[in-house]
């Protein structure tokens, strides 16, 4: 019998986190040198969810000390690895070089600086709603569904909840505020799962300001004007 859902993220829910930044990546950590995606957790992970760095490091631990095997797997009672490049044979060693570098990272305080996003994963993990409005809401078959960029923001604005809305903004606002180059800014929408150009004039940054101008139009409501004498 497979695992239900507390189970299994009380025992790989991290482990999976860590495993997901390598999705598209090269395994090649190293015990003196941790890999681009094993960074990339590093940095995202400090800075939003620091308490969750120690379960990664036992959980990760944990599931090298004791490899699943075939028929557990297939029994849906471990948590099957996805392919990362690396033969089977190797993957317990390449497990524990990434345990120690959690380790050595909690013990030592080795806070990663804030910086850019470098991979498709921290994009993503840090900038979730605007992935899901650029990827569902822009992609290549934006201009079969909509007659331009400002009727797919109201089509999202219209169908989405105002607290996701209120988050996307707050995301366009942020990614704004890392004051990239602009070729950095068509990456990173790109990565985010925009698949269409910024409509004339706008270049990336240009659209990120104008859309973030339009979904922060919040107005609040005093309720009635206090009658006058």
């Amino acid at each position: 019998m497979s695992m239900k859902g507390p189970e299994f993220d009380r025992r790989y829910g991290e482990l999976d986190q860590v495993i997901s930044a390598y999705l598209g990546l090269a395994a090649d950590d190293e015990p003196d040198e941790p890999s681009e995606a094993l960074q990339a957790y590093l940095r995202h992970t400090w800075h939003t969810r620091p308490w969750a760095l120690a379960a990664a490091e036992q959980q990760i631990r944990e599931y090298a000390r004791n490899p699943p095997g075939r028929l557990r797997l297939s029994l849906g009672e471990f948590y099957p690895v996805p392919d990362i490049g690396l033969p089977e044979s190797a993957i317990q060693g390449w497990l524990f070089v990434i345990a120690d570098h959690l380790k050595r990272s909690i013990e030592e305080g080795e806070v990663p600086h804030p910086s850019a996003p470098r991979t498709h994963w921290e994009w993503h993990a840090r900038f979730p709603e605007l992935g899901q409005f650029l990827g569902g809401w822009f992609s290549q078959d934006m201009p079969d569904e909509f007659p331009d960029h400002d009727a797919a923001v109201r089509d999202y604005t219209t169908t989405t909840d105002p607290q996701l809305v209120a988050r996307l903004t707050g995301e366009v606002y942020e990614l704004l505020a890392l004051a990239l180059e602009e070729s950095d800014y068509a990456l990173a929408v790109a990565e985010l799962g925009m698949e269409v150009d910024p409509p004339q004039p706008y270049s990336p940054s240009g659209w990120l300001a104008h859309l973030a101008d339009g979904l922060g139009g919040f107005k609040a409501d005093y309720g009635p004007e206090p009658a006058t004498g």
